[in-house]
């Protein structure tokens, strides 16, 4: 029976319970921000919160205390100098947790835990990240612009090359025409000297009817 037990233990032994905290702990000192389950996600959020409040004072007092709960010293190096700045103008509530549905195969409820003062996904509204989502919305709305215009280079460049090729086709288009009218030169001049030919013994005939 679960009388008095306050806190989910995860279906672990304390000691088991302790290193998986202990672990997700440096990975989002390290990462900023991960993906588990939602239970996993809210007792995170109790063990390391009370964690990012004792880096305010950085005193070896509260470096010993920390060390004694992540046993990591480049995990405890980061959380009292950069992310001990981020956060130091909030009081509390470092963390942020997002459902994010029901994970195949178990269907169990899955979370994103983030540290708030990393927030580069713009969820927050009227933040500076959602006004670079719309734009990008908007970029991307207005995309066949971009194709129009690259398709213009294009047409010019046939364009170009047609006049290039231009004067090849009208010399090949005009050599038939030239071949044909020296043809016709030739079937007309052929023509006048049979006309001349069928013309000279008729003249020829009525010369000699006077002399008869």
């Amino acid at each position: 029976m679960r009388h008095g037990k306050k806190f989910n233990h995860l279906g672990r032994k304390a000691a088991h319970r302790k290193a998986l905290l202990r672990n997700m702990a440096i990975s989002l000192i390290e990462h900023k921000s991960i993906k588990t389950t939602l239970p996993k996600a809210r007792e995170l959020r109790k063990f390391i919160e009370p964690l990012i409040t004792k880096s305010k004072t950085d005193t070896m007092h509260s470096r010993r205390t920390v060390f004694s709960y992540l046993q990591n010293k480049e995990a405890v190096k980061e959380l009292f100098g950069e992310i001990s700045e981020r956060v130091g103008d909030r009081p509390g509530g470092y963390t942020r947790i997002l459902k994010l549905g029901n994970r195949r195969g178990d269907n169990a409820e899955m979370a994103l835990i983030e540290l708030v003062d990393y927030n580069e996904y713009g969820y927050t509204q009227g933040s500076e990240g959602s006004g670079s989502n719309r734009r990008r919305r908007r970029r991307r709305r207005g995309g066949n612009k971009p194709t129009a215009q690259a398709a213009a280079p294009v047409e010019e460049a046939v364009v170009d090359e047609v006049i290039e090729t231009a004067p090849e086709v009208v010399e090949e288009v005009a050599s038939p025409i030239e071949d044909a009218e020296v043809v016709e030169e030739t079937v007309e001049a052929v023509e006048e000297a049979a006309a001349e030919e069928t013309a000279a013994p008729e003249e020829g005939d009525d010369a000699e009817k006077p002399t008869e």
